[in-house]
């Protein structure tokens, strides 16, 4: 056990980014959640990696815009052909996203096979380095979430076609490097799961408020205990989200929605 790793230059920005990881996957999660397509986050985020791994291979600096844009046009690609599958074979969407899922990671194992670092490369992509992100890291991420959101609230929630798609990638890209794939899936589903029952603004502060206690307790936890971050931070948001079936609003809206 070490209480000098509860360092708040440390654990400051990691918690910023986790705060706007949340803003826009709790609401897309529920979207997710809604239209049955529950492994299009891992899908889209493998794709993300993909092309960060893609720019890298070709000597794109990993700090520059090339590799965010590598990324973005990766996810947005994805996501466009998600869209159209969408239309055209909507029955076959789920097989479909796992297909594209298995594609990129096998696609990502294939582009690092000869690099030395390739190891360590993949493992930062899939766990992500959240405690080493600062506050400038966070800025274009900020940006960028604050107009997802922005489109979000404007639409009051009703994203269809490749609007949400499009939506999607780019909050996918800008989480992926800030705090990994699986990182990514949790935050978009467990929260989102956790208060299936709920609807309206009651299930969204709901989410979030599970959302910050999984971060902030997988954090402290990581930093005390000098675990790997990403992982245990996915394990205390399980942990939250089936503490909060013991609070009697999120029973009762369980419940209910089971009787209808």
């Amino acid at each position: 056990m070490n209480l000098d790793g509860l360092d708040a230059s440390i654990l400051g920005p990691a918690c910023v980014a986790g705060v706007i990881v949340l803003s826009t996957h709790v609401p897309l999660g529920k979207q997710v959640l809604s239209r049955g397509i529950i492994f299009i986050d891992l899908a889209i985020a493998q794709i993300a990696a993909l092309g960060v791994i893609l720019a890298q291979w070709y000597g794109i600096h990993e700090d520059g815009w090339g590799v965010q844009i590598a990324a973005a046009a990766a996810a947005l690609g994805g996501a466009g052909l998600l869209a159209w599958t969408d239309r055209r074979w909507p029955e076959f969407q789920e097989p479909l996203i796992g297909t594209l899922f298995v594609l990129a990671a096998t696609g990502a194992l294939l582009l690092l096979a000869n690099n030395p670092q390739g190891g360590e490369h993949l493992k930062d992509l899939l766990v992500g380095q959240i405690l080493w992100v600062s506050y400038s890291q966070l800025i274009p991420a900020a940006l960028l979430s604050l107009v997802l959101l922005g489109v979000i609230l404007w639409r009051r929630g009703r994203l269809t076609g490749l609007l949400f798609y499009g939506l999607f990638a780019l909050a996918i890209t800008a989480s992926v490097q800030l705090v990994g794939v699986y990182l990514v899936f949790a935050s978009l589903i467990v929260p989102a799961l956790a208060t299936t029952g709920m609807q309206g603004r009651s299930g969204l502060v709901a989410s979030y408020a599970i959302g910050m206690a999984g971060y902030v307790s997988g954090l402290m936890l990581s930093a005390v205990f000098d675990l790997p971050s990403g992982a245990l931070i996915v394990w205390m948001l399980a942990a939250c989200a089936l503490l909060a079936q013991a609070i009697p609003q999120v029973r009762r809206a369980h419940a209910a929605r089971s009787a209808g």
